[in-house]
């Protein structure tokens, strides 16, 4: 009777011991994976704009990394543990197996939104922080995970987008943001001095050093746009640091219609200074 009451004791030790190694393993195996992730992301840590794109990217990476490599981990450490308890874990195996190709079949979109939410991060489509546009929505980059995308529009709303769905998706933030400015003006004027006028203000606004950071080339006067019975068009462009595209087009608006009152340039009957376009290339 002593000696099967000692090997139960035995028994239950051992379990508890494998059971409290196993556990302990898979905790010192998360944290090594947290102090990973948290080291690539303080490797690329600088203060150049490159350097800060790719610490951005790198921080979407290692957040995935953690998230899914946590979830392997703690499934493993289950699947170690079950056969302590006499749970025969081929039998489970099985039916998971069995469960998971039922599952695939009604969660195909789940299944789409991590293929495609793997390419967007492995090609490095955009990262947290990004301005970007899907379809008709707009927004700053918030969260990516492998399923979904979450963004902050305007208006302030967050908008979670199933990455299946991203067809086609345009960066606004990668290198720079360009935008094209039309400044309507009267046709009863000389040409040459609203011109000029322009130049003028596009020369200081290029030369101001409190704006010259958000610059990457111009603005500058692409010419006469459109002829119109009231009058004329003329188009300026100007490339600005990433984010900074509609800061840059307030500011030079103010500029531009400044010039204009200061050279008496008129405007057009329409009285304004149109944005026309904020494209992105990259």
């Amino acid at each position: 009777m002593a000696t099967e009451l000692f090997q139960g004791m035995h028994v239950a030790l051992a379990t508890i011991f494998r059971l409290a190694g196993i556990l302990l393993l898979a905790i010192g195996l998360i944290h090594t994976l947290r102090l990973f992730t948290r080291r690539l992301v303080k490797l690329t840590t600088s203060e150049s704009r490159v350097a800060r794109m790719r610490e951005q990217q790198t921080r979407t990476l290692a957040g995935i990394l953690q998230s899914a490599g946590t979830g392997m981990i703690v499934v493993v450490a289950l699947l170690m543990a079950l056969p302590l308890f006499g749970i025969n874990v081929t039998p489970v195996a099985a039916v998971a197996g069995l469960a998971s190709v039922a599952v695939g079949f009604g969660a195909q979109n789940l299944v789409r939104d991590l293929i495609n939410g793997f390419f967007i991060v492995f090609e490095d489509q955009y990262v947290v922080g990004d301005m970007i546009r899907v379809g008709a929505t707009s927004g700053r980059v918030e969260h990516v995970t492998l399923r979904r995308t979450v963004l902050r529009d305007a208006k302030g709303s967050v908008v979670t987008i199933p990455n299946g769905e991203i067809r086609e998706v345009a960066n606004q933030s990668r290198d720079w943001s360009q935008v094209f400015l039309d400044v309507e003006l009267d046709g009863e004027q000389p040409m040459d001095a609203a011109l000029r006028a322009l130049e003028r203000a596009s020369g200081e606004f290029r030369a101001d050093p409190i704006w010259s950071a958000a610059l990457v080339d111009g603005p500058r006067v692409l010419g006469v746009e459109a002829v119109t019975m009231n009058g004329f068009t003329v188009r300026l462009q100007v490339r600005t640091a990433p984010n900074r595209s509609d800061e840059v087009a307030r500011e030079l608006r103010r500029r531009l219609l400044a010039a204009c009152s200061q050279d008496d340039v008129a405007l057009s009957g329409t009285q304004r200074v149109r944005l026309v376009g904020n494209a992105k290339e990259g």
